[in-house]
């Protein structure tokens, strides 16, 4: 059981990223992972031993996205009111992101929550096609195809910031 449970946890990172390249919020994103966890551990006997608990994991952390997305969708976005200058106690953070990995990851949130999760597994969770497909619970045509239909969004909008980054520097 405990190695279970070591095995769990060692995939907290990835579950992590993935959380949030699915939703645009840290904190929403980190309280998909803690949900998504408990279940797995609730679920344990559901794992079976022997197979790497990765794709397991990021089936619930799939099925809990498409739940919460469903209850957002029905009773509406909540939105967050803004703190007096006075009462804000987190800092930002002083690192300079490069501007270019900042675009790609505007980019990436600006697609479409289907074709985001399916370029994520694929491209950056390493996931075969077959294993995406299984995860988001749809055909491996589907998949593929909104993969395909992501990069090409992704790249036009990639072309088109990179095109108002240089009307910009040409008009100063």
């Amino acid at each position: 059981m405990d190695e279970k449970k070591a095995a769990i946890l060692g995939e907290i990172p990835r579950l992590r990223r993935y959380a949030r390249s699915l939703l645009r919020d840290r904190d929403a994103a980190d309280d998909l992972v803690q949900d998504c966890l408990e279940r797995a551990l609730v679920r344990l006997d559901n794992w079976q031993t022997g197979e790497s608990p990765r794709r397991w994991l990021f089936t619930i952390m799939h099925h809990l996205f498409i739940d919460q997305m469903r209850k957002v969708n029905r009773r509406g976005e909540a939105t967050m009111l803004p703190l007096e200058a006075g009462e804000a106690v987190a800092q930002p953070a002083e690192q300079v992101e490069s501007i270019a990995s900042r675009e790609i990851i505007d980019a990436l949130q600006a697609i479409s929550p289907d074709r985001r999760a399916a370029l994520v597994m694929v491209a950056i969770e390493g996931f075969s096609y077959a294993e995406a497909a299984n995860i988001l619970g749809v055909p491996a045509g589907t998949l593929m195809s909104r993969i395909a239909r992501g990069r090409e969004e992704l790249r036009g909008l990639l072309d088109d910031t990179a095109r108002r980054r240089a009307i910009r520097i040409v008009e100063k």
